[in-house]
C-alpha cells in the first residue's frame, strides 16, 4: 500500500537535482556509498571485537578500582567505567525484583490445592 515506487523514486530524484544541483549528484552518491560501506566494516568489527571489547572493559574496571586518578583517565576509559557500574547496579535491580518476584510467588497457594468441595463441607456445617 505504502511502498516507494518506480514513480516515487523518480520524483524524490528530481527534487534532489533541483536542491543540490546535476553537478553534486555524483558526490553525494559516493558520500553516501562510503558511509554504507564504512557503516558494514564497523558493524562487522563489532561482532568481531566483542570479546575484545569485554576484555579491555575488564581491565580498564580493574584501573579503576586498583585507583587510578580520573585524571589520567582518557574519554573511553571514562565511559567504560561507568557503563561497567551501571551494569553491575542493573544487574542487582533484576535480581533484587526477581527475589521479590519468587517470594511473591512462593506465597501464593500452589495449583490444585484449593479444595472448593471441602470449603462448601465447611460452610455447610457452620450453617
Amino acid at each position: 500500500m505504502m511502498g516507494i515506487g518506480f514513480p516515487e523514486l523518480m520524483v524524490i530524484l528530481i527534487i534532489i537535482m533541483i536542491i543540490f544541483g546535476a553537478g553534486k549528484l555524483p558526490e553525494i552518491g559516493s558520500a553516501f556509498g562510503r558511509s554504507i560501506k564504512n557503516f558494514k566494516t564497523s558493524m562487522k568489527e563489532a561482532q568481531e571485537g566483542d570479546e575484545a571489547v569485554a576484555v579491555d572493559e575488564g581491565e580498564q574496571a580493574a584501573q579503576v578500582e586498583e585507583g587510578k586518578a580520573e585524571e589520567d583517565m582518557t574519554e573511553e576509559e571514562k565511559e567504560a567505567a561507568i557503563r561497567k557500574k551501571a551494569e553491575e547496579e542493573g544487574e542487582a535491580k533484576d535480581k533484587a525484583m526477581k527475589d521479590a518476584a519468587d517470594s511473591f510467588t512462593a506465597s501464593l497457594p500452589r495449583k490444585g490445592s484449593y479444595d472448593f468441595s471441602k470449603d462448601q463441607e465447611k460452610t455447610k456445617e457452620k450453617s
